[in-house]
């Protein structure tokens, strides 16, 4: 690595923050626009993606100018867990319900923290399935069932 960083955790998130804001950015530039009153389908893309890219700009002039610590070992482990979780939330929100699928989604990422304990992550769950039924659900009537077909709904 060159000797200019001196926080490789920070230029690499910084580096990625980087990359999907302006391919955010990129995708959005043959929607039209629009204004703030009256947002196109390019609007959030853009906005969104180059505030992503800025905070990826910012975080790579700081590893540049702090010091920290080299980046740990990549594990395979945790990796699976973490995309295994997400196919697993996405096959389950319709047939088990969204609150089920969070719980489990939350629960099987967690395994993959060397720090897990199951008491700690199922109290995390627990809250976030009941913040999502109640945000995405009952606030904006997203139409994700709460209990799903599996029981009977």
């Amino acid at each position: 690595m060159a000797s200019f960083i001196r926080n490789p955790k920070d230029f690499w998130s910084g580096a990625i923050f980087i990359g999907f804001g302006l391919t955010a950015v990129f995708i959005g530039r043959d929607y039209s626009m629009g204004t703030a009153g009256r947002m196109g389908p390019a609007y959030f893309p853009t906005i969104l993606g180059s505030l992503l890219a800025l905070i990826g700009a910012i975080a790579v002039v700081r590893s540049m100018l702090t010091q920290g610590e080299g980046i740990a070992r990549f594990t395979l482990k945790g990796l699976a867990l973490v995309l295994g979780a997400t196919i697993l939330f996405g096959v389950l929100v319709r047939g088990a319900g969204l609150p089920i699928a969070i719980i489990l989604m939350v629960m099987m990422s967690g395994l993959a923290s060397i720090k897990f304990k199951v008491a700690p992550f199922l109290m995390v769950a627990v809250g976030m399935a009941i913040f999502c039924t109640l945000v995405f659900v009952k606030a904006l009537g997203l139409p994700m069932p709460i209990l799903g077909f599996w029981f009977g709904n």
